[in-house]
């Protein structure tokens, strides 16, 4: 029987329960037919020109991404917008389009899980008590030696891996949030972590971090790209969704979106 959209709503829907998402999210099917027939599905971070061009060359009829196209509203579709543009070269090309973002953050083996395990850290637990996020242990070593793993780990982009803290602090207990998680610094901070790992951190919320962490003996910081942080949950959620649906080809992008190009160093 040929697979359709619905059926793979239907998986993702109990897989990544939209129940769990965050009230301001907006995962799901932003484009296409539910009815449509499914033969191979293109998984990426995010919605592109470049994302859906591959999608097209390599005759996928979906788009899997974790953000949503469609996050923020739009007020027209027209050929003078980056969304009006995109969706209709969608459209056009018979490419559908739908995303898990937070529903996917905090279930088992959800993106902050792979990122954890991806970085060697075991979890053992979450970071707050509502189980968001991860807490894990790596070996003793000291943070510099951690960083320069981390960085060989992800998918490399223009800045880097940012790291607050001594590099000669010893690490062996680590917190981490997949993505922009600096709402989460206090969680951090009370999980008596060595090291919070996430992303997107601002320039005062790290700094009141670092100067409260000298006062306290509180984490050291690693802050990874918002791409590199969730590319890899892509290869697990093919994997699942391949054990799911056999007769379909699950592709993950290798193309990178991290929005920036190059860095210069001072």
């Amino acid at each position: 029987m040929t697979m359709k959209i619905s059926d793979l709503i239907d998986f993702a829907n109990t897989r990544w329960p939209m129940s769990t998402r965050a009230a301001w999210d907006n995962p799901g099917l932003a484009i296409g037919s539910p009815s449509s027939s499914l033969t191979k599905v293109l998984l990426s971070v995010d919605v592109t020109p470049q994302v859906v061009d591959e999608a097209v060359a390599i005759g996928a009829q979906l788009v899997f991404s974790h953000h949503p196209l469609l996050l923020r509203g739009i007020d027209s579709v027209t050929s003078e917008t980056f969304k009006g543009n995109l969706i209709t070269q969608a459209i056009a090309n018979g490419v559908a389009v739908f995303s898990a973002h937070t529903n996917a953050d905090f279930v088992n083996d959800g993106v902050s899980e792979i990122l954890a395990k991806t970085l060697g850290v075991e979890p053992t637990a979450t970071l707050t008590p509502d189980g968001e996020g991860v807490v894990g242990n790596v070996a003793p070593q000291r943070l510099v030696d951690f960083a320069r793993s981390v960085a060989k780990l992800l998918p490399s982009v223009a800045q880097g891996v940012l790291v607050q803290g001594d590099p000669e602090r010893e690490i062996s207990r680590v917190g981490l949030v997949a993505g922009a998680g600096d709402s989460y610094l206090n969680a951090a901070r009370e999980a008596a972590v060595d090291l919070y790992i996430t992303s997107d951190l601002r320039h005062h919320p790290a700094s009141d971090f670092r100067d409260q962490s000298a006062v306290s003996a509180g984490p050291a910081l690693l802050n990874i790209a918002h791409f590199s942080a969730e590319w890899p949950w892509l290869e697990q959620a093919a994997r699942e969704l391949g054990l799911a649906f056999p007769e379909v080809e699950f592709v993950v992008s290798e193309l990178n979106t991290d929005p920036w190009d190059f860095a210069v160093m001072q």
